[in-house]
C-alpha cells in the first residue's frame, strides 16, 4: 500500500487541472505539456538471449520484450516496454494495474535469472507534444531529436537542462513537424523538469492539457 504523500502528484501545488480548464481553448501553442499521473513502472533485469526469460515476459504482462536497446514495445497508453539497456527494462503500465502486474512478473521470474524491482513512485511522466515538442526539447537535450535519428517507438535516457530523464517518442504526424513524447521524470526533479519547458516554450505559446484532452 502507497501512502497519500507519494500518491499525490509532484506537481499538484501548480493546479495543472485549471490550468488545463482555461488553456482548453487554445489552438495556436506550438508546445502542449500535460502530467501522466500514478503510472504504474516496474524495473526488470534479465538475459535476453535466454528464450525462457523473453517467453515469460510476454506471457506475464502481454507484450514481447523490444526488438533492440532504446526501442519500444505495446502501447503508450497501455502497457509497454521500454528497452533501458542490453540487459534493463522499463514496465510501463495504466494507473491501478501495476501490483497485479508486479505480482505475475514476480512469478514468472521466480525460477529464472532475473530481477523484478517496482518503482512506480519514483517518478512521474510529463507529456510533450506540438508542433514545437522537438524544439522545445532540443534547447536543453543533447539527443539527435531529429525524425531520422529518433522517432515514434523510440526511447533514450538523457539529460534536459541539469535533470536526468527518460524519454520515450510516443508519436509523430506524418508530413508535418508535430512529435509527442513522454518525458520520465523523477519526483524530485519534476517541478524543474517542467518549469524549465515552460520557459523553453514561451517562444511557441504554451497550452497545459489533462491527458485525457489531447
Amino acid at each position: 500500500m502507497v501512502d497519500g504523500y507519494l500518491r499525490q502528484s509532484p506537481l499538484a501545488h501548480l493546479h495543472l487541472d485549471a490550468r488545463a480548464a482555461n488553456d482548453i481553448n487554445v489552438t495556436d501553442a506550438g508546445l502542449m505539456l500535460g502530467e501522466r499521473r500514478h503510472v504504474g513502472m516496474i524495473n526488470l533485469r534479465g538475459e535476453p538471449a535466454d528464450p525462457a526469460f523473453a517467453a515469460a515476459v510476454k506471457k506475464a504482462v502481454g507484450v514481447a520484450l523490444p526488438d533492440g536497446i532504446n526501442r519500444s514495445s505495446g502501447k503508450p497508453l497501455s502497457i509497454h516496454i521500454l528497452a533501458l539497456g542490453p540487459d534493463e527494462w522499463l514496465i510501463v503500465c495504466p494507473p491501478g494495474t501495476e501490483d497485479s502486474i508486479f505480482g505475475k512478473m514476480t512469478k514468472a521470474m521466480k525460477p529464472l535469472h532475473a530481477a523484478v524491482t517496482m518503482s512506480s513512485e519514483a517518478r512521474t511522466v510529463i507529456q510533450l507534444a506540438g508542433t514545437d515538442a522537438r524544439n522545445g526539447l532540443a534547447k536543453g537535450c543533447p539527443l539527435d531529436l531529429h525524425p531520422r535519428a529518433f522517432g515514434p517507438g523510440q526511447c533514450a535516457q538523457s539529460i534536459l537542462g541539469r535533470a536526468d530523464i527518460l524519454i520515450h517518442q510516443t508519436g509523430s504526424n506524418a508530413g508535418s513537424s508535430d512529435a509527442s513524447y513522454d518525458l520520465f521524470v523523477l519526483r524530485s526533479f519534476a517541478e524543474y523538469v517542467w518549469t524549465w519547458l515552460e520557459d523553453a516554450g514561451r517562444e511557441y505559446g504554451v497550452k497545459v492539457f489533462s491527458p485525457a484532452e489531447k
